[in-house]
């Protein structure tokens, strides 16, 4: 079972806010560092999706190549949906696609983090809308 808990109407929104792509490189930055992995944070804020996919497709491709386990466990440490991996596994093999799977995923933790703190009861009300 899952929940759509954020409006697509909201993430959308929430791609032009300059805090949540603040906090979404921030996420990026350091989930990488957790693994010893440079990212510089982007200097314009307007450009930061680029550079920021720019670098990862970089990062990603040398470890496609040189590390592919350390790159599995970074993918796992971000969550990654492992369904998706395991639905079209060829596509794992492409940097280009994993750069952008990982910056959705590091947006939609920010979202995530964002939502409850703003709805701190919220996640209450869907358990016992559930069980009911």
């Amino acid at each position: 079972m899952t929940y759509n808990l954020i409006p697509a109407s909201e993430i959308e929104k929430s791609k032009l806010n300059e805090q949540i792509i603040r906090e979404t490189a921030m996420q990026v930055l350091k989930d990488f560092a957790s693994f010893g992995i440079d990212v510089s944070f982007p200097e314009d804020i307007k450009y930061a999706y680029e550079s920021l996919y720019d670098q990862l497709k970089i990062i990603i491709a040398v470890l496609l190549e040189k590390e592919p386990e350390r790159l599995a466990s970074l993918l796992y440490h971000i969550d990654l949906d492992e369904r998706k991996m395991k639905k079209e596994p060829a596509l794992f093999t492409e940097h280009e696609f994993i750069s952008q799977m990982i910056l959705e995923r590091e947006f939609l933790k920010v979202l995530t983090r964002n939502y409850f703190k703003t709805n701190p009861g919220i996640f209450n009300e869907k358990l016992k809308g559930a069980s009911e």
